[in-house]
């Protein structure tokens, strides 16, 4: 495993106990021979002595090389005396200090196997401790508690799983909480759809009953209900298509197949799919710019979300007026302009304008409030971006980028 920082510590710390240990033992060692020297030294000092008083003759190397004869000798007369040469020194101050130091080089060495046992509990103790923690935050965790303060610096092995535990508390966190208000929009969407589909069911339920209850009715009534049921039910028809594709789209299950496009085939089929309602209110729809620019997207849908916005700029236009659609591509972006010169949406609605069911009010009667929700999906998810600015009385001006 990795950043081993505390293991790395521990084994410092015990190098230095054991450097210290070393160096005074060393010392205890250096001690103890000095000591012995000095002892050895006194005693032998004092022989030559009462020597060079018996013998004035003897010769200082003939004392020398009695001191450095290396052939073994007869320790048999040390026994005269009541001394052991192979168990004892002769010298009997040096034997209290070698009891002494003996005893201080083994409370060394004890010392020195406390301490070390001591540093290992010590880290085991904070392993054992940051394990019961890290156990806390499981239990915690499993009880829905996502509220942890995990604050830890250190880098060893036992803090990366700490600090892996808070990041993934804070992802269950933010998952909890995303489930609870998806659940809150899911509540949300089923009334909004509720409601879009009631009233237009509720009519056609009611043009039925008054066909059913006058089969007397005259032809030309009965075509005209026959009509608005065959409207509302284009209106179901739209609403609920639409309701399908922003489930894919947030359900992220829509596999859009990009390639490379012309803006001109996107504007060109958009157009095509509301030259019908351009015709109704005589509205003509002019295209300049760099339409022969390139952007990677997936055709049938941005194709979706443009003539949505479209349809917004059409109903929101005055009869016999026009629509501008402006291409440009810069080195970042490529951008469609929509402008339309009608009655404008005001600056209260502006900021609403994406959201799903959301009606202005200068919006028409038929519209359900989802087509600009949908094309706002559509051009974000396949990496784009829409806004929409608007002044009353001048008209509206959408921009789509391409990045």
């Amino acid at each position: 495993m990795k950043n081993k920082v505390e293991l790395k510590k521990t084994i410092i710390i015990s190098f230095y106990i054991i450097a210290i240990v070393i160096c005074i033992f060393g010392i205890v060692q250096y001690k103890q021979y000095k000591t012995y020297t000095s002892n050895l030294n006194e005693k032998i000092l004092s022989i030559i002595t009462k020597i060079n008083e018996k013998y004035p003759d003897i010769t200082q190397n003939e004392i020398m090389d009695i001191l450095n004869n290396k052939e073994e000798v007869d320790t048999s007369i040390l026994r005269e005396f009541g001394i052991d040469a192979e168990e004892e020194s002769i010298i009997f101050e040096n034997e209290k200090y070698f009891l002494t130091y003996l005893i201080l080089d083994l409370a060394i060495l004890v010392a020195l196997a406390i301490t070390m046992i001591l540093v290992f509990l010590v880290y085991n103790h904070s392993k054992d401790k940051k394990l019961e923690e890290i156990t806390r935050y499981m239990e915690e965790i499993n009880s829905g508690k996502y509220k942890l303060d995990i604050e830890d610096n250190t880098e060893d092995e036992l803090s990366i799983l700490k600090n892996e535990v808070y990041k993934t508390t804070i992802m269950l966190k933010e998952i909890a909480e995303n489930s609870k208000q998806d659940k809150i929009n899911l509540k949300n969407s089923l009334s909004d759809i509720s409601h879009q589909l009631k009233t237009p069911l509720t009519s056609i339920s009611i043009m039925l009953d008054n066909i059913l209850d006058n089969p007397e009715m005259n032809k030309e009534t009965r075509n005209e209900f026959i009509k608005d049921i065959k409207r509302e039910i284009i209106n179901i028809n739209f609403l609920v298509n639409s309701l399908l594709k922003l489930s894919k789209l947030d359900a992220n299950s829509v596999k859009f197949m990009n390639k490379e496009e012309q803006l001109e085939d996107i504007i060109n089929e958009s157009i095509k799919n509301v030259s019908t309602l351009c015709d109704l209110k005589d509205i003509k729809i002019n295209v300049i710019g760099q339409v022969e620019s390139k952007i990677s997207c997936d055709l049938k849908w941005q194709v979706e979300a443009v003539t949505n916005i479209l349809k917004n700029a059409i109903e929101h236009s005055k009869v016999a007026s026009k629509i501008d659609i402006t291409c440009e591509q810069n080195k970042i972006y490529t951008e469609i302009k929509i402008k339309d010169y009608g009655v404008g949406i005001s600056e209260k609605d502006l900021p609403h304008i994406f959201e799903r069911f959301y009606k202005g009010e200068k919006s028409s009667s038929e519209s359900v409030g989802i087509g600009l929700a949908l094309a706002k999906s559509i051009i974000e998810s396949n990496g784009g971006y829409v806004e929409a600015e608007s002044e009353e009385g001048k008209g509206t001006i959408f921009t789509i980028k391409y990045f």
